[in-house]
């Protein structure tokens, strides 16, 4: 059962999703998902700084939990063609709005609410936790190549590579509105993903 609290979490990070950290309030998230204005003080105490990581943290999982359980079940390349066909999805569904709220925390400067106080902390707090976000994908990818027999260095560079490169291109898929870039990074990324691994056969 979904609570008033979970759902304003999924609530704004679907809104920074689509209009970034700055431009989505308290009031903004009480009016999406339709919850009483008593539940920000409620459910979240410390205000937007507390939503927005809690959103963060919930996006993170969002993606890490699917991936994690790709990655195993279907090995590397597998695992890249879901992670690509869930970023495809969720654009098409929302008609390229919606890209990635990690990615929003990354590049956007964090203001608060007017009661809020010491701007710059919270900043740094939500970069380190979108930087937590990326590495925990990273480390998922990583463990996956590992597995496939790659040396932890190649490991490491190569699972950058694919993160950094889907979170890239699904900027470049809103721009454009359109999903055709991400399946040429897709093709790219399956072509060296699978030369590395061919390699570790040999």
């Amino acid at each position: 059962m979904t609570t008033t609290r979970d759902k304003m979490i999924a609530g704004a990070a679907d809104l920074m999703s689509r209009r970034g950290v700055n431009a989505t309030s308290m009031r903004d998230v009480v009016h999406y998902t339709a919850t009483p204005r008593g539940s920000i003080s409620h459910h979240f105490p410390e205000g937007k700084r507390q939503l927005i990581t809690e959103a963060v943290t919930f996006a993170g999982k969002a993606v890490s939990i699917p991936l994690e359980k790709a990655m195993s079940e279907r090995g590397v390349i597998g695992g890249l063609r879901a992670f690509a066909a869930s970023w495809r999805r969720r654009l098409e569904a929302t008609g390229f709005e919606a890209g990635c709220p990690v990615l929003a925390v990354a590049v956007d400067r964090y203001v608060g609410e007017a009661s809020d106080k010491d701007d710059e902390t919270a900043q740094q707090q939500l970069l380190d936790l979108a930087d937590g976000v990326f590495a925990d994908w990273r480390r998922i990818m990583h463990a996956a190549l590992l597995r496939e027999g790659l040396a932890a260095d190649r490991a490491e560079r190569l699972a950058t590579l694919v993160v950094a490169s889907i979170e890239g291109t699904v900027a470049l898929c809103r721009a454009s509105r359109s999903a055709d870039a991400l399946d040429q990074v897709q093709e790219e990324l399956e072509t060296v993903l699978s030369a590395a691994l061919a390699r570790t056969t040999r």
